[in-house]
Parts: structure tokens; sequence; C-alpha cells
């Protein structure tokens, strides 16, 4: 099970092939998402680890850019393009940059970006920034209307990020976890996300599992500071009689729906468990069914803790 690995200098794998085609050791990355969701800053990170960036690009010169990565491939074994709605109809540069890579050998590993309208409004409110689709509407209206616009890339991308309560820090962890991890094409990328209800349930979730009905180490004075990582609260959650009927009837809803969500195409899978305030319950349960789910084979699967460090 893939944890978030230390923030050391960047490496894709220990051999020398690429995890999404191309040349041996050439990674291209697409990133796009929701104007102030955090593409400038996911940018700088990967410029630190070492990836040219690529951004705003008119969407008629991406064939040509594709052309030159697949042409240099030493040159450019890191890629990263910044591609949203200033591209002009980002579904249509979308489809034809992935398009352009594929049809010379390199599989874009892609990352979508966004976060919660309220989110949104304060950092623009914040920055006083201008949104790229601003109209008469105001900031509300042009956010509405921008998802609608890259709701065809959402749907198509391979990390979808939920930024509205990641730190800097939490953002380049997220995507150091993901940029390791290796997905076979005839297996599901599962992450599992443990939450606490009261800071909102995180967007890019397939399936959210509620486990507010069982009892609360917050309530136990000697668990009251451990986290769900702790033995004793693990202990403290899974020996309640209803956790293992909760396990049981989550595994047997999943032995069920990846192998068919496999079946469809689809190639990733979020899944968030969620309790009051994310630090016990959640995490002990995350922990479980992710330890489950790669026993079982049914993937690859990384964990993130949201609110670990509220605690």
């Amino acid at each position: 099970m893939a944890k978030i690995p230390p923030v050391t200098p960047f490496r894709l794998r220990d051999t020398d092939e690429s995890p999404r085609g191309g040349e041996p050791g050439q990674h291209v990355v697409v990133l796009s998402g929701l104007s102030g969701a955090g593409k400038t800053a996911a940018t700088k990170l990967f410029e630190d680890l070492g990836y040219a960036c690529v951004d705003n690009l008119p969407g008629e010169l991406l064939p040509g850019l594709a052309d030159l990565i697949a042409s240099e491939p030493a040159r450019f074994d890191r890629v990263a393009i910044v591609l949203d709605v200033r591209a002009g109809d980002a579904s249509v540069a979308f489809a034809a940059m992935r398009g352009a890579l594929e049809g010379r050998g390199i599989r874009p590993q892609v990352f979508f970006l966004e976060a919660r309208d309220d989110t949104l409004i304060r950092r623009y409110s914040e920055s006083r920034h201008r949104h790229p689709l601003a109209g008469p509407g105001g900031i509300a209206t042009s956010i509405a209307h921008e998802r609608r616009l890259l709701a065809a890339v959402r749907a198509e991308a391979d990390v979808v990020l939920d930024t509205s309560d990641l730190s800097l820090r939490e953002l380049k962890e997220r995507i150091f976890s993901q940029l390791w991890q290796v997905v076979d094409p005839d297996q599901l990328s599962i992450q599992l996300i443990s939450f606490g209800y009261k800071f909102g349930v995180p967007l890019e979730c397939d399936l959210v599992f509620d486990v507010r009905f069982l009892q609360n180490p917050y309530y136990v004075q000697e668990l009251r500071r451990l986290s769900g990582l702790a033995e004793s609260v693990r202990a403290y959650v899974l020996d309640q009689p209803l956790a293992r009927r909760f396990l049981a009837a989550v595994e047997e809803l999943l032995d069920l729906t990846l192998p068919a969500y496999l079946a469809e195409g689809k190639t990733r899978l979020t899944i968030g468990i969620g309790c009051t305030g994310g630090f016990h319950r959640s995490i002990a349960l995350a922990e479980e069914i992710g330890a489950w789910l790669e026993a079982q084979g049914h993937g690859t699967v990384s964990i993130f803790h949201r609110e670990l460090e509220r605690g």
C-alpha cells in the first residue's frame, strides 16, 4: 500500500522503463483544473522536480509541442503542460494534446485541481486577480461556467485533487504520492482519503462512507490526543462489533463493484472515509480498508489522511 513518500529528490522508478509510455524514463504531465485551485503552485513544484513547464500555450500550438517532446526525449524527459480555459475550448485542446502525445507513443499523466466555490471566491477576493471568464454575472457565475467547460477534462484525469484545505506542503505530498505510483493499465488506481465532516467532504471522492455511527475514541481521555494510526486507537475502533460488520459490508460492496468499474474503463477510484474530526475512526478504518484492498490485489492503493495535522 503506497504511503506518501518523504520529500526527497524525485525519481520515477528504479528501472529505466517509462511508467506512461514513450521513451524510457520520459514522463509527461498535463496539469489542468479550475482557476484559483492551485495550478500556479503546482507548476512551481514540478519546476522544482526538474520538469520543463509550459503554461498558457494556445491550443493551435499544442500538436507542435507534442512533436518536439516526442522527437527529443532526452531533452524533454520530464515535461508538465498546463492546459485550462485560457487555451480556448479546453476540452477540444485537451483531446488534441492527449491525442497528439499518444499518437507519438507518449501516455501523459493528467492532473486536475479543483476547490470548493467558497474557497475559490475567497482566494480571488484575497488576490484581487481577475477570473479568466469574468463577466457581468460575478465570480460565482464564472466559476460555475468554468466547471462546465472543464467537466470533460476532469472526467479523463488520472488524478483529481481538491485543494480547498491543503497547505502548500500537503499539495506537494499529494502530487509526490501520485507521481511515485506506477499504475498497470489493467488495474485501478485507488486512493483512500480519511476526512472530518466538520471540515467538508473532499470533492474528488467517488464513494463516501460515513463512520460517525461508531463510538468515538475522542471521548476516551487516554486516546484523545492519539490518531487512528496508534495501535490503541485502532484496537478501540476495530474491536467494536459494528466496525467489523461495517468492514465486511464495504468489502462485499468493493468486491462487487471494483471489477465492474475496471470493465467499464475506469482507471481511478477515490474513496472517502469520514468521521466527525477525521482524526480517529476514519483514519483507522481507511488504513484497514487499504490493507484489505492491497491484499486482495484490487489495484494500486494510496492513503491520504487529510486532517492528521489538525489533531
